[in-house]
């Protein structure tokens, strides 16, 4: 499993439950380097995210926001191969790659 160096995730060295869980589980916790949020491939598809179901907007609650998210993540898994998704993650991979 990748965590990011987010604080709450690096938890397997102040709470034993989650060590103990990792490894009755046999999970290995990675932690990517700080400032390297480009080795967690999941980033690339936030971008997506925002590009698709945030930028622009002005939604009047949380649970518009929600909802306006819940609808893109069914769309994006109905629609892997869309050529606008991979060019915009893909777009985002070059950028932190870079970076």
């Amino acid at each position: 499993m990748v965590c990011d160096n987010f604080s709450p995730h690096l938890t397997t060295k102040r709470c034993r439950r989650v060590a103990g869980w990792a490894q009755a589980s046999n999970v290995e916790i990675a932690y990517t380097p700080a400032n390297s949020s480009w080795l967690n491939r999941i980033e690339a598809q936030f971008t997506a995210l925002r590009y698709f179901a945030l930028d622009g907007t002005d939604h009047a609650s949380h649970k518009e926001q929600a909802s306006m998210i819940r609808r893109y993540i069914i769309w994006r898994n109905r629609h892997a191969d869309d050529l606008r998704l991979r060019h915009i993650v893909a777009k985002a991979n070059a950028k932190a790659n870079v970076a």
